[in-house]
């Protein structure tokens, strides 16, 4: 009997044993596969960016493409405004006669490129080759001049070229007293970008003028260089 009591104690002993490692066993693979705990809802907004972030960038974007709109448009519209006030301008006079040094197949009287297309006003309205503008015989070629004639004889204070194709390549402008004696009123390195002027702005003139002569150095601006009109500005007193 007491044998048989120590065997059952002995059996209960292992069972209670094997039942502990097993829970053991269950708990550790209950933590190994079950999956971490989701973040609390207040640490994700704090990762996340605010939601009015993005709207504020592109805000900021919208209203630079803005401005830049807009400053090109009113660029543009001061280009129209002056050149409008140029074409226009009381005190001004377009050319009624002009030969040149050289011409693009020789042309001659209203053929294209001819000395004779730098007449009157401006009619080149885009930047660009054009037939209805002066252009010399060869592109590159070097030295090449237009020389234009007036009206009436005035005291001149401005000289303004109408560049139209290769801008860039004037580089003296001279004016002819009524005795037919040539003086230089400006030469350096011209400015003039796309289709423009090259603005000559001098004090009054001490004689009167009813020609101008622009001499060109072709080579200067790759291409074609072409004149599509020259006004001369200038008071009779």
């Amino acid at each position: 009997m007491k044998m048989h009591f120590k065997l059952f104690c002995c059996i209960l002993s292992v069972v209670l044993l094997g039942v502990a490692c097993k829970k053991s066993t269950d708990t550790n693979e209950s933590a190994a596969t079950t999956p971490p705990p989701t973040p609390a809802s207040s640490g994700a907004s704090t990762s996340a960016p605010p939601p009015s972030a993005p709207a504020a960038g592109a805000s900021s974007s919208d209203s630079a493409v803005g401005t830049v709109e807009a400053a090109t448009k009113m660029a543009a519209v001061d280009w129209a405004l002056k050149q409008d006030e140029i074409k226009n301008d009381p005190k001004g006079q377009w050319a009624i006669q002009a030969t040149a040094s050289s011409t693009y197949n020789d042309a001659q009287g209203t053929a294209a490129y001819a000395a004779n297309q730098a007449v009157g006003p401006p009619n080149v309205d885009k930047y660009g080759d054009n037939g209805s503008a002066w252009t010399a015989k060869t592109a590159d070629a070097g030295i090449e001049w237009l020389d234009l004639k007036y009206p009436r004889p005035v005291y001149a204070t401005a000289v303004r070229v109408r560049e139209s194709c290769g801008s860039g390549a004037v580089i003296k402008v001279e004016l002819f007293d009524e005795q037919g004696a040539a003086h230089s009123v400006w030469a350096g390195n011209d400015p003039t970008k796309e289709l423009n002027y090259l603005v000559v702005e001098l004090p009054k003139t001490t004689f009167k003028t009813a020609r101008v002569r622009l001499t060109l150095a072709t080579n200067v601006v790759p291409g074609w260089n072409e004149i599509d009109a020259v006004q001369l500005v200038g008071t009779d007193q």
